[in-house]
């Protein structure tokens, strides 16, 4: 089949947007968080919906934070290893069970870690300082009012609100949720996004390749990065550069999802379509061009509600505008508060240098002792740089940054990366 060419009057479109401005009208794009209950133990990953109260305070009960003997403090005030106070025994209950009796003067009773605490007793001596004769424990150090105690509500009372609408659910807060009864949460509904690589030149993995072809590398990347925010992913096939290809495989994936990322054909050779894919199918193109290097030629679009993010075809321009437009999209999508990669400062170990008219994410390696190196060539297509790199640092135009000079970097660390 003959290739179709396809060029586009690109007269009528504004002049690049910066990275700020292009972020915010895809921001503003966005629709309403739509949820759903799911159980607790499917939770994990998910960005809550609506807040949580708890039913109840923790501890529930005043309780033992050790193995050992519940007592009151006054009879073992003075007690030491030299003069040690002597209780009698009443009684043990573990974790579970409730006392019947009551601690009285000169009296304990064994109990385990969790176990209520009896009443009568007001401290917990743990059994490393005792020693037990017969019916008599001998107590060998001083306790104090309440030591060892887990107070009734001191952790959480009832009523309070445990977790927020757009808060990430991890294992701490499973763990929290678990403990007070919870079994179902309202979460946002994930994403489903289309994954969409074209190029004549591509082959799977795994295939021969014949002379001038590559092998494709971009969805197992993005699938990666998707996945780590939540998406449901979604590959497919690659696509050949023409129009009515392309134009099928998007109509395909609008029709199968939410959003669709496609890879390559984002420019304006004669070879790419994405744009007059998109267009054909009625699409309304909002942007497609933002300062930033790697990553100049970035499409984005609506159909029907429905969003389209078109990533370059190199791998670290893919992987860059990924995480600075889609990843913050596709985060509030689900409702999450904060949408930008987590940032620290740190020190350059030797100098980066911008020497281009637009701002560079320059790909850079954080050592264990915060020291910021530069993770190798920065070329858009070089990705052992990027398998090397675990941090962004965005360089001005025709700039310098000296060895020395403390600078921001993005982490990527948890993105997927």
């Amino acid at each position: 089949m003959a290739k179709e060419s396809f060029r586009l009057n690109t007269e009528h479109f504004p002049k690049m947007l910066t990275y700020e401005e292009a972020l915010a009208r895809v921001l503003a794009t966005l629709p309403s968080v739509r949820s759903e209950q799911v159980p607790l133990a499917e939770a994990a990953g998910r960005f809550l919906a609506e807040p949580v109260s708890s039913p109840l305070d923790l501890p529930p009960f005043d309780n033992s934070a050790m193995d050992g003997y519940a007592v009151r403090a006054a009879d073992v005030a003075s007690a030491s290893a030299d003069k040690p106070a002597a209780l009698r025994l009443i009684g043990q209950v573990g974790a579970g069970q409730v006392f019947k009796g009551s601690v009285g003067v000169q009296t304990c009773v064994r109990l385990f870690t969790g176990t209520p605490m009896p009443a009568g007793a007001d401290a917990v001596v743990m059994q490393e300082d005792t020693r037990a004769e017969g019916g008599t424990v001998l107590v060998l150090d001083r306790a104090r009012p309440l030591e060892n105690v887990r107070l009734h509500g001191e952790d959480v009372k009832s009523g309070t609100v445990l977790a927020t609408p757009g808060t990430r659910l991890g294992a701490g807060h499973l763990g929290l949720l678990a403990a007070v009864g919870t079994v179902r949460v309202r979460v946002a509904r994930r994403p489903r996004v289309a994954l969409v690589a074209t190029g004549s030149e591509l082959r799977p993995p795994g295939k021969p390749l014949a002379p001038g072809q590559i092998y494709e590398s971009n969805r197992a990347l993005l699938s990666a990065l998707l996945a780590a925010c939540g998406a449901e992913v979604r590959p497919f096939p690659l696509v050949p550069d023409t129009l009515t290809r392309t134009r099928n495989a998007l109509q395909r994936a609008f029709a199968e999802s939410d959003a669709v990322v496609t890879t390559g054909g984002a420019s304006v050779g004669q070879l790419d379509f994405v744009k007059a894919a998109f267009i054909e199918l009625g699409g309304s193109q909002e942007f497609w061009k933002v300062a930033i290097k790697p990553g100049k030629p970035f499409v984005f679009g609506t159909l029907q509600g429905k969003l389209l993010f078109g990533l370059p075809g190199n791998p670290v321009a893919a992987f860059v505008t990924f995480l600075l437009l889609v990843r913050p999209a596709l985060l509030r999508w689900q409702g999450a508060g904060e949408v930008g990669l987590p940032a620290h400062h740190g020190v350059l170990a030797g100098a980066l240098a911008n020497r281009g008219d637009r701002r560079h994410f320059v790909r850079v390696r954080v050592d264990a002792e915060g020291r910021v190196h530069s993770a190798g060539t920065q070329e858009s297509h070089m990705m052992h740089s990027l398998a090397a790199a675990n941090g962004l640092v965005d360089a001005p135009p025709a700039t310098t940054l000296a060895a020395g000079t403390t600078v921001r970097v993005l982490r990527f660390d948890d993105a997927g990366a």
